[in-house]
Protein backbone atom coordinates (compact mmCIF):
# COMPACT_ATOMS: atom_id res chain seq x y z
CA UNK A 1 0.00 0.00 0.00
CA UNK A 2 1.63 3.44 -1.39
CA UNK A 3 1.21 6.16 1.43
CA UNK A 4 1.06 9.53 0.11
CA UNK A 5 3.44 12.09 2.91
CA UNK A 6 0.67 15.09 1.41
CA UNK A 7 -2.24 12.88 2.63
CA UNK A 8 -0.24 11.86 6.35
CA UNK A 9 0.60 15.03 7.16
CA UNK A 10 -2.76 16.69 6.08
CA UNK A 11 -4.32 13.30 8.17
CA UNK A 12 -2.31 14.32 11.73
CA UNK A 13 -3.46 18.12 10.96
CA UNK A 14 -6.96 17.66 10.60
CA UNK A 15 -6.64 15.39 13.63
CA UNK A 16 -4.87 17.87 15.59
CA UNK A 17 -7.36 20.52 14.70
CA UNK A 18 -10.44 18.25 14.55
CA UNK A 19 -11.62 20.41 11.61
CA UNK A 20 -11.52 19.50 7.84
CA UNK A 21 -10.48 23.44 7.21
CA UNK A 22 -8.13 24.70 9.49
CA UNK A 23 -6.58 20.94 9.03
CA UNK A 24 -6.59 21.82 5.31
CA UNK A 25 -5.00 25.52 5.66
CA UNK A 26 -2.20 24.39 7.85
CA UNK A 27 -1.46 21.37 4.75
CA UNK A 28 -1.65 24.94 2.48
CA UNK A 29 -4.70 23.03 0.63
CA UNK A 30 -8.26 23.90 -0.32
CA UNK A 31 -10.94 22.37 1.47
CA UNK A 32 -12.64 20.56 -1.20
CA UNK A 33 -8.67 19.02 -2.27
CA UNK A 34 -8.69 18.30 1.22
CA UNK A 35 -12.07 16.43 1.63
CA UNK A 36 -10.98 14.06 -1.99
CA UNK A 37 -7.66 13.66 -0.38
CA UNK A 38 -9.45 11.98 2.89
CA UNK A 39 -12.02 10.40 1.19
CA UNK A 40 -9.16 8.34 -1.18
CA UNK A 41 -6.87 7.94 1.81
CA UNK A 42 -9.90 6.18 3.70
CA UNK A 43 -10.54 4.02 0.73
CA UNK A 44 -7.12 2.82 0.30
CA UNK A 45 -6.75 1.90 4.15
CA UNK A 46 -10.73 0.62 3.36
CA UNK A 47 -12.17 1.96 7.24
CA UNK A 48 -13.29 5.52 8.37
CA UNK A 49 -10.25 7.65 10.24
CA UNK A 50 -13.02 10.18 11.24
CA UNK A 51 -16.10 10.51 12.76
CA UNK A 52 -18.12 13.77 11.60
CA UNK A 53 -20.21 15.70 14.27
CA UNK A 54 -21.59 18.85 14.62
CA UNK A 55 -18.62 20.23 16.56
CA UNK A 56 -16.13 18.88 13.90
CA UNK A 57 -14.04 15.72 13.29
CA UNK A 58 -13.27 12.97 16.12
CA UNK A 59 -11.02 10.06 15.00
CA UNK A 60 -12.21 6.64 15.10
CA UNK A 61 -10.53 3.99 16.89
CA UNK A 62 -8.36 3.49 13.01
CA UNK A 63 -7.92 6.98 13.04
CA UNK A 64 -6.11 7.12 16.57
CA UNK A 65 -3.67 3.99 15.15
CA UNK A 66 -2.94 6.11 12.42
CA UNK A 67 -1.91 9.17 14.49
CA UNK A 68 0.54 7.32 16.18
CA UNK A 69 1.93 5.78 13.38
CA UNK A 70 1.90 8.73 10.90
CA UNK A 71 3.71 11.10 13.44
CA UNK A 72 6.12 8.81 14.20
CA UNK A 73 6.61 8.48 9.96
CA UNK A 74 6.29 12.37 10.06
CA UNK A 75 9.02 12.39 12.69
CA UNK A 76 11.47 10.12 10.95
CA UNK A 77 11.74 12.45 8.11
CA UNK A 78 12.16 15.17 9.68
CA UNK A 79 15.56 13.07 11.84
CA UNK A 80 16.79 12.09 8.16
CA UNK A 81 16.06 15.66 6.60
CA UNK A 82 18.54 16.99 9.71
CA UNK A 83 20.96 14.38 9.00
CA UNK A 84 21.63 14.86 5.70
CA UNK A 85 21.13 18.62 6.16
CA UNK A 86 25.19 18.47 6.95
CA UNK A 87 26.08 17.19 3.63
CA UNK A 88 24.04 19.83 1.66
CA UNK A 89 25.79 22.51 3.65
CA UNK A 90 29.42 21.50 2.64
CA UNK A 91 30.37 19.11 5.82
CA UNK A 92 31.72 16.24 4.24
CA UNK A 93 31.71 13.82 7.06
CA UNK A 94 29.50 12.76 10.06
CA UNK A 95 30.16 10.76 13.03
CA UNK A 96 28.28 9.09 15.77
CA UNK A 97 29.27 8.93 19.43
CA UNK A 98 26.83 7.12 21.84
CA UNK A 99 28.82 8.38 25.53
CA UNK A 100 27.30 7.41 29.48
CA UNK A 101 25.90 10.33 31.33
CA UNK A 102 29.44 10.52 33.06
CA UNK A 103 31.60 11.30 29.78
CA UNK A 104 28.86 13.49 28.32
CA UNK A 105 28.76 15.93 31.19
CA UNK A 106 32.22 16.10 32.05
CA UNK A 107 34.50 15.99 29.71
CA UNK A 108 33.28 15.51 26.00
CA UNK A 109 31.93 18.38 25.55
CA UNK A 110 35.34 20.64 25.51
CA UNK A 111 37.18 17.70 23.65
CA UNK A 112 34.34 17.76 21.24
CA UNK A 113 34.35 21.47 20.73
CA UNK A 114 37.98 21.21 20.40
CA UNK A 115 37.72 18.58 17.57
CA UNK A 116 35.18 20.19 15.87
CA UNK A 117 36.97 23.82 15.74
CA UNK A 118 40.03 21.58 13.93
CA UNK A 119 37.84 19.85 11.32
CA UNK A 120 35.03 22.18 10.34
CA UNK A 121 34.17 19.78 7.31
CA UNK A 122 32.95 17.53 10.21
CA UNK A 123 29.62 16.98 12.13
CA UNK A 124 29.16 14.86 15.23
CA UNK A 125 25.68 13.64 16.97
CA UNK A 126 26.31 12.69 20.53
CA UNK A 127 23.89 10.52 22.31
CA UNK A 128 23.58 9.94 26.40
CA UNK A 129 22.76 5.96 26.53
CA UNK A 130 24.38 3.59 29.05
CA UNK A 131 27.14 1.54 28.98
CA UNK A 132 25.76 -1.54 27.94
CA UNK A 133 23.56 -0.01 25.53
CA UNK A 134 27.06 1.32 23.91
CA UNK A 135 28.89 -2.00 24.36
CA UNK A 136 26.10 -3.62 22.20
CA UNK A 137 25.82 -0.79 19.71
CA UNK A 138 29.61 -1.01 18.68
CA UNK A 139 29.83 -4.50 18.85
CA UNK A 140 26.89 -4.61 16.14
CA UNK A 141 28.43 -1.39 14.00
CA UNK A 142 25.39 0.52 14.27
CA UNK A 143 27.86 3.08 15.81
CA UNK A 144 31.75 3.61 15.62
CA UNK A 145 32.40 5.16 18.36
CA UNK A 146 31.53 5.01 21.68
CA UNK A 147 32.65 6.06 25.22
CA UNK A 148 31.68 3.99 28.86
CA UNK A 149 33.09 3.05 32.30
CA UNK A 150 32.64 -0.15 32.15
CA UNK A 151 34.69 -2.92 30.88
CA UNK A 152 32.58 -4.81 27.94
CA UNK A 153 35.22 -7.78 28.67
CA UNK A 154 34.57 -9.87 25.64
CA UNK A 155 31.70 -8.06 23.61
CA UNK A 156 33.54 -7.77 20.48
CA UNK A 157 35.03 -4.48 21.39
CA UNK A 158 38.65 -2.90 21.70
CA UNK A 159 38.99 -0.34 24.59
CA UNK A 160 41.32 2.42 24.90
CA UNK A 161 41.73 4.84 27.89
CA UNK A 162 40.21 8.28 27.84
CA UNK A 163 39.57 9.60 31.40
CA UNK A 164 40.53 8.71 34.93
CA UNK A 165 37.90 9.24 37.15
CA UNK A 166 36.56 8.64 40.77
CA UNK A 167 32.87 8.51 41.82
CA UNK A 168 33.07 10.88 45.26
CA UNK A 169 30.05 11.80 47.45
CA UNK A 170 29.56 15.40 47.87
CA UNK A 171 27.67 16.56 51.62
CA UNK A 172 26.33 20.32 52.65
CA UNK A 173 28.83 22.28 54.22
CA UNK A 174 27.95 21.92 58.32
CA UNK A 175 26.81 17.73 57.50
CA UNK A 176 27.86 15.34 59.68
CA UNK A 177 29.50 13.47 57.36
CA UNK A 178 31.70 16.65 56.00
CA UNK A 179 34.03 16.40 58.52
CA UNK A 180 35.28 13.32 57.41
CA UNK A 181 38.35 11.94 54.83
CA UNK A 182 36.64 9.39 53.37
CA UNK A 183 33.62 6.84 53.88
CA UNK A 184 32.19 3.10 53.05
CA UNK A 185 28.91 3.28 50.81
CA UNK A 186 27.21 1.76 53.86
CA UNK A 187 27.97 3.98 56.23
CA UNK A 188 26.01 6.84 53.95
CA UNK A 189 22.75 4.85 53.16
CA UNK A 190 20.49 6.78 56.06
CA UNK A 191 20.52 9.79 54.56
CA UNK A 192 18.46 11.75 51.49
CA UNK A 193 19.95 11.17 48.17
CA UNK A 194 19.90 14.06 45.51
CA UNK A 195 20.14 11.49 42.14
CA UNK A 196 20.63 11.88 38.63
CA UNK A 197 17.34 11.03 36.79
CA UNK A 198 16.07 7.50 36.46
CA UNK A 199 17.61 5.42 33.60
CA UNK A 200 20.52 7.17 34.05
CA UNK A 201 23.96 5.27 34.31
CA UNK A 202 25.10 6.55 37.55
CA UNK A 203 21.38 6.00 38.83
CA UNK A 204 20.69 2.81 37.81
CA UNK A 205 24.83 1.98 39.13
CA UNK A 206 24.53 3.62 42.35
CA UNK A 207 20.68 1.78 43.14
CA UNK A 208 22.10 -1.40 41.88
CA UNK A 209 25.37 -0.81 44.74
CA UNK A 210 22.81 -0.49 47.44
CA UNK A 211 20.48 -3.32 46.19
CA UNK A 212 24.20 -5.17 46.64
CA UNK A 213 24.32 -4.15 50.61
CA UNK A 214 20.01 -5.17 51.45
CA UNK A 215 19.36 -1.38 51.17
CA UNK A 216 17.01 0.54 49.29
CA UNK A 217 17.93 4.77 48.66
CA UNK A 218 16.16 7.64 50.37
CA UNK A 219 15.81 9.55 47.47
CA UNK A 220 14.49 13.30 47.97
CA UNK A 221 14.64 14.49 44.25
CA UNK A 222 15.68 13.82 41.21
CA UNK A 223 17.45 16.47 38.23
CA UNK A 224 18.78 16.64 34.89
CA UNK A 225 22.66 17.49 35.39
CA UNK A 226 25.30 17.17 37.71
CA UNK A 227 25.67 20.23 37.83
CA UNK A 228 21.66 20.54 39.35
CA UNK A 229 22.84 17.75 41.45
CA UNK A 230 25.83 19.72 42.88
CA UNK A 231 23.61 22.85 43.40
CA UNK A 232 20.58 20.77 45.45
CA UNK A 233 23.25 19.34 47.50
CA UNK A 234 24.98 22.35 48.46
CA UNK A 235 21.51 23.98 49.22
CA UNK A 236 21.33 21.24 52.22
CA UNK A 237 18.58 18.97 49.74
CA UNK A 238 20.26 15.54 50.53
CA UNK A 239 23.79 13.91 49.85
CA UNK A 240 25.15 12.94 46.62
CA UNK A 241 27.48 10.76 44.51
CA UNK A 242 28.92 12.39 41.37
CA UNK A 243 32.53 11.74 39.22
CA UNK A 244 35.07 14.25 40.67
CA UNK A 245 35.02 15.96 37.20
CA UNK A 246 31.65 17.04 37.04
CA UNK A 247 32.30 18.95 40.69
CA UNK A 248 32.69 23.01 39.43
CA UNK A 249 35.29 24.14 40.71
CA UNK A 250 33.91 27.60 41.00
CA UNK A 251 30.43 29.00 40.58
CA UNK A 252 28.23 27.43 42.81
CA UNK A 253 26.64 30.18 45.76
CA UNK A 254 26.91 27.18 47.95
CA UNK A 255 29.65 24.76 46.59
CA UNK A 256 29.04 21.00 48.15
CA UNK A 257 32.00 19.67 50.48
CA UNK A 258 33.64 16.73 48.61
CA UNK A 259 34.25 13.46 50.72
CA UNK A 260 36.58 10.26 49.79
CA UNK A 261 34.78 7.18 48.76
CA UNK A 262 36.29 4.28 50.50
CA UNK A 263 35.11 1.46 47.97
CA UNK A 264 36.36 0.08 44.73
CA UNK A 265 33.92 0.67 42.59
CA UNK A 266 34.80 4.21 43.20
CA UNK A 267 37.33 4.55 40.71
CA UNK A 268 35.03 5.17 37.38
CA UNK A 269 37.49 5.34 34.20
CA UNK A 270 36.50 6.40 31.08
CA UNK A 271 37.37 4.34 27.83
CA UNK A 272 36.64 4.76 24.17
CA UNK A 273 34.85 2.09 22.72
CA UNK A 274 35.48 0.40 19.16
CA UNK A 275 34.60 -2.42 17.44
CA UNK A 276 36.86 -5.08 17.23
CA UNK A 277 39.14 -6.00 13.83
CA UNK A 278 37.52 -3.59 12.07
CA UNK A 279 38.97 -0.22 10.29
CA UNK A 280 37.20 2.90 11.24
CA UNK A 281 35.88 5.84 8.47
CA UNK A 282 38.38 8.18 8.56
CA UNK A 283 36.72 11.28 10.29
CA UNK A 284 35.65 7.84 13.38
CA UNK A 285 39.43 7.55 13.32
CA UNK A 286 40.46 11.34 13.43
CA UNK A 287 38.17 11.72 16.58
CA UNK A 288 39.22 8.55 18.32
CA UNK A 289 42.67 10.12 18.08
CA UNK A 290 41.65 13.84 19.33
CA UNK A 291 39.85 11.81 22.26
CA UNK A 292 43.04 9.53 23.34
CA UNK A 293 45.29 12.72 23.03
CA UNK A 294 42.90 14.41 25.21
CA UNK A 295 44.14 11.65 27.96
CA UNK A 296 47.35 12.26 28.31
Amino acid sequence: MNYDLTDLRLFVAMAEERNLTRGAARAYLAPSSASHRLRRLEEALNTTLFERQTRGLALTRAGEALLRNARQVLASIEQMHANLSPFATGIRGHVSLWANTHATHTFLPDDLAGFLKRHPQVSVSLEERTSAEIVVAVASGEIEVGVLADSGTGAGVDLAPYRQDRLVLIVPAGHALAARAKVGFAEVLDHAFVMLHAGSAIHTFTMNAAAALGRHLDVRIQVRSFEAVCRMVGAGVGIGLVPRGAVPAAGLSEPPVVVEMDEPWAQRDLQICVRRGVVLSGFAQALVDALRAGSH
